[in-house]
C-alpha cells in the first residue's frame, strides 16, 4: 500500500535516491579565436586565422589525444560556474565570454560511465590575450572543406595535423536543423569532433543575426579587418558595399587612424554596443 505524506519535509525525509541510476555531469569548453596570420604583402591586411584552443590528455582513457577543456562539475557549484572554473584550470585563461552551446547525452560517448556534458562556446581575441595558457594546452588552426553535405576539418597548430569528417543530416527542413555525424575521427577524445562542428555552425548563424562576432575583436579596428573576421567563420567572401551596409549600424567611427603597414592610413572603429 502507497504510503501517504502529510508534507514534503516527511517526504524528503523517507526518500530514497539509491533506487535510482547514477550519472555524473560534466562541461566542455569550446574556445574560438580569430587572430593575426602571417603577412604575405606589406600593402595588404594581415591575413586572419580562425582557431580553436585545445588540451592533451595526460590519463586514459584517451590518454594523449587531443580534447577540449573539461571536467567534471562540483555538487556545490552551478555549470556556468563549473565552466569559469575549469577553463582556468585547464588553460589559465580567465574573464573569457563563454554562452551555453548544447547538452551532448549519447550514452556510449565516454567509455568509463554515463557521463553527460553541458558544453560551453567561448570567444576570445587572442592578439589581446595578457595571460600565457597553460603548457598542456594549445591553439590549433581550423581549415574547413565543405562538399554538400560532407565536411572534412583540419586542425594544425604548427606541430601537429589533426582531421575528422562529418556528415550533415537534415533533421528539420522548416528550421534548417542539421544533425551532425562522425564518419572519421582517430585524433580527438570522447565526442570532441561533434562538439566541435556543432559550435563552428552555431557560431556561423549567430554571427548573422546578432553582435557575437565583437567578442572576438580588439576595442578598436579597420572596417577591413572587420570583414575579414566575418569571412573566415562565414567561410565565404563578402561584398565589401553590403557588408558595410549591414554592419553600419553596429559600429562608430573614431578619430584613430592604423597606419604604418604599408597602406594608406585606415580609420579606426569600434562596436557601439559594448562588450557584457
Amino acid at each position: 500500500m502507497k504510503k501517504e505524506y502529510k508534507n514534503e519535509e516527511e517526504f524528503l525525509k523517507d526518500y530514497d535516491s539509491s533506487a535510482f541510476e547514477k550519472l555524473s555531469l560534466t562541461t566542455d569548453i569550446l574556445l574560438f579565436s580569430v587572430s593575426d596570420g602571417t603577412k604575405e604583402n606589406y600593402r595588404k591586411l594581415n591575413e586572419k586565422h580562425f582557431s580553436i584552443l585545445l588540451v592533451k590528455r595526460s590519463d586514459y582513457p584517451f590518454k594523449d589525444k587531443w580534447c577540449l577543456p573539461g571536467g567534471f562539475i562540483k555538487m556545490d557549484e552551478t555549470i556556468d560556474e563549473a565552466a569559469i572554473r575549469i577553463l582556468a584550470s585547464e588553460t589559465n585563461l580567465h574573464n573569457i565570454y563563454m554562452e551555453q552551446l548544447y547538452t551532448f547525452g549519447d550514452v556510449n560517448r565516454d567509455p568509463r560511465m554515463r557521463i553527460i556534458s553541458t558544453t560551453y562556446m567561448a570567444l576570445v581575441d587572442k592578439n589581446t590575450l595578457l595571460e600565457t595558457i597553460s603548457l598542456k594546452a594549445s591553439w590549433f588552426r581550423v581549415t574547413m572543406r565543405e562538399d554538400n553535405d560532407e565536411i572534412e576539418i583540419t586542425l594544425d597548430n604548427g606541430t601537429e595535423t589533426l582531421k575528422f569528417k562529418v556528415k550533415k543530416i537534415l533533421i528539420s527542413k522548416t528550421t534548417d536543423r542539421y544533425q551532425y555525424q562522425i564518419t572519421e575521427n582517430d585524433s580527438l577524445a570522447f565526442d570532441h569532433a561533434e562538439v566541435i562542428i556543432t559550435g563552428i555552425e552555431r557560431l556561423k548563424n549567430k554571427v548573422n543575426y546578432t553582435d557575437i562576432v565583437f567578442h572576438m575583436m580588439p576595442e578598436y579596428f579597420t572596417l577591413g579587418e572587420l570583414q575579414q573576421v566575418y569571412e573566415i567563420i562565414l567561410g565565404k567572401k563578402l561584398l565589401d558595399p553590403a557588408f558595410r551596409r549591414i554592419i553600419g549600424k553596429k559600429v562608430e567611427k573614431t578619430k584613430k587612424m592604423k597606419t604604418g603597414e604599408g597602406h594608406r592610413p585606415s580609420v579606426l572603429f569600434r562596436y557601439k554596443g559594448g562588450k557584457s
